[in-house]
Order: C-alpha cells, then structure tokens, then sequence
C-alpha cells in the first residue's frame, strides 16, 4: 500500500490509527459510498470539507458522512464573518489533495480545523487517508488534540 502524506506524518508523530481500504468508484466518490464498502456505520465515517473564508484563508471541516455542513455555524465558531466552499479546481492547490482523497492529515497549506462534536461520542472515527479507496481509523480525541481542532457544531 502506498503511503500518504497523512499517513507518513501519523507515523512521524507515533499516533495509534489503522488503514482501511475499499473499492473506489469514481463516479460515487461520497461516504455513503464508502459505508457500503467498508460495512462501517455512516456516523462514524466522517467527509472533510474544504472552506475559504473573507480572507481567502483555508478552513478545514470534518463532519458525519450523512450530514451537511452549515456554513453561518461554521463561520461563527471559526470567528469569520462567512465562510464559503473552495472551489473543486483549487482544491489540490490548497490542500495538495483531491476530490474524494483529502484528508484533514497533512495538508501543505496553513489552516485551521473544525469537527463536528458528534465524533467525540465515538471509540474511533473513520476519514479520508489521504487518497481515493483509503480510510484512517483513529480516535477522535487523538486527532483533535494532534491537529489543534477545534469542535463544536457545524451541520445543519
């Protein structure tokens, strides 16, 4: 298995995770997709969004798979006075991922990170590792304190 940027830097800084692979359908790059594959529960299989705010700054949301991310709620907890989605054909410009392969895990880009606090209520969440058919298992906690997030709530 090829080893991703948020693969190598969980290594480099010794945080506990496993790897869950899947079949990758390209044109179903969603997390319902990646719950059928993997049998896993869609709560716990979380999507990561990439966001611009006024500043044109990065801003990084993980959230349930089936959920959709509110974007005044977002903005207030990240203190911004909006937020709105990075365009797709910036994304790997931005965050050196693509679509249905980004991770929250190693990112080239300055930015900040928000959870929706729901994962707390989980042993372990499942996200993106970094490219298309590859999911990290890892504890909520553990991320958060890795990655500085900040968590609250931002779905609708």
């Amino acid at each position: 298995m090829k080893k991703t940027n948020a693969v190598r830097e969980l290594d480099r800084h010794k945080i506990n995770y496993n790897l869950r692979e899947y079949k990758v359908d390209e044109n179903d790059l969603g997390a319902i997709h990646v719950a059928l594959e993997t049998g896993l529960d869609l709560e716990i299989i979380f999507k990561t969004l990439s966001l611009l705010n006024e500043k044109k700054e990065l801003i990084i949301a993980c959230i349930p798979g089936g959920d959709s991310i509110d974007l005044k709620k977002l903005a207030k907890l990240a203190k911004c006075k909006k937020v709105e989605m990075l365009h797709l054909k910036d994304l790997t410009s931005y965050t050196g991922y693509i679509r249905g392969g980004c991770s929250p895990i190693g990112i080239k880009k300055k930015h900040t990170t928000f959870m929706h606090e729901s994962a707390l209520k989980h042993e372990k969440i499942v996200l993106s590792g970094g490219m298309r058919g590859l999911q990290v298992e890892i504890a909520p906690q553990d991320l958060i304190d890795y990655l500085n997030i900040t968590v609250g709530d931002i779905i609708l």
